[in-house]
């Protein structure tokens, strides 16, 4: 919620929290799952990388399109650090383009 212009609403149910910056999604997180998991946007070279290097953390996004976004599952084999650089990365990625399209 610290990041510039971000809201969190639930259009998909009670139990899936979105964060959006003027309007477009850049993190989705269902909360009735266990391990905490997120659904981020990621640059599509970087997500196969990602991917590769944790195999058991990083998955092609849930019900988003593959490319684009990666599904983390927070189960302990992704250091802190790299979470929250996965969520800077996917909310720089959504405010970086809606800037340069304006």
């Amino acid at each position: 919620m610290a990041k510039a212009g971000t809201e969190e609403s639930f259009p998909f149910g009670p139990y899936t929290i979105v964060f959006k910056t003027k309007g477009k999604i850049y993190l989705l997180c269902p909360l009735d799952k266990q391990p905490l998991q997120f659904n981020g946007k990621c640059d599509p070279e970087y997500a196969v990388q990602l991917r590769e290097e944790y195999p058991q953390a990083i998955f092609p996004g849930y019900h988003m399109n593959k490319k684009h976004w990666n599904t983390v599952i927070c189960n302990g084999t992704i250091p802190s650090r790299l979470l929250l650089k996965l969520i800077d990365h996917s909310y720089e990625l959504v405010a970086g383009n809606l800037a340069k399209r304006r």
